[in-house]
């Protein structure tokens, strides 16, 4: 079952679901989701000599990246082909008995703009801000303006609370994060971590 407005806006301010700064409720809050609002942080990848990147390696990872933070008043702009690794605004707590599902924004999408590439999934038990796979899919540059509305949050009741939802007990690797975070899937088991988990954000 998805939530309507009127179970978020009771679970909102029940506090068991947090989604803040809700700067503009009555905009934020659509039928059946939550607007969230582009940070100014991103993760931009560089087009490097390496023959390729080992997802295990974290020391490729970050010869990969670099960040930029977009100052007050300015755009960052997404050019054609690019992907790069961009955050929300608000920070989110999903209660054990919700799971919350990142969508794009039809607007954005019809300027070829999409707002996750796989990780469209926000765990029970999740909390932080969310990193945004944002690529930009069409033939023109667009001017991305930190604090539009650039994506939107469904939320789905589970059948019953998870017993074992995301967070510290599990060791999962985006539990708090603060901005967008690059890939951490050495971490997981089969690359020698001790990450069980994975999730989008």
């Amino acid at each position: 079952m998805i939530l309507s407005d009127t179970d978020l806006l009771k679970r909102l301010e029940r506090g068991d679901l947090v989604v803040e700064p809700l700067e503009d409720i009555d905009m934020q809050v659509q039928p059946s989701s939550i607007d969230l609002r582009l940070g100014a942080e991103f993760l931009e990848f560089q087009r490097t000599n390496i023959s390729c990147i080992h997802p295990n390696r974290e020391d490729e990872v970050s010869k990969y990246i670099r960040e930029t933070v977009v100052e007050e008043g300015e755009e960052f702009i997404l050019h054609p082909g690019d992907f790069v690794l961009g955050t929300t605004e608000e920070r989110v707590e999903i209660p054990p008995d919700l799971v919350a599902h990142v969508e794009g924004r039809s607007s954005l999408g019809r300027l070829a703009v999409v707002v996750h590439a796989t990780a469209g999934l926000c765990d029970p038990g999740y909390k932080g801000q969310i990193t945004l796979e944002l690529s930009n899919l069409g033939s023109a540059p667009v001017a991305l303006t930190p604090g539009m509305r650039i994506s939107q949050l469904t939320f789905t009741e589970l059948t019953s609370p998870a017993t074992r939802p995301y967070g510290e007990e599990r060791g999962s690797k985006y539990q708090d994060q603060k901005g967008p975070q690059a890939s951490r899937i050495g971490n997981d088991p089969e690359f020698g971590g001790d990450t069980p988990g994975d999730d989008p954000q």
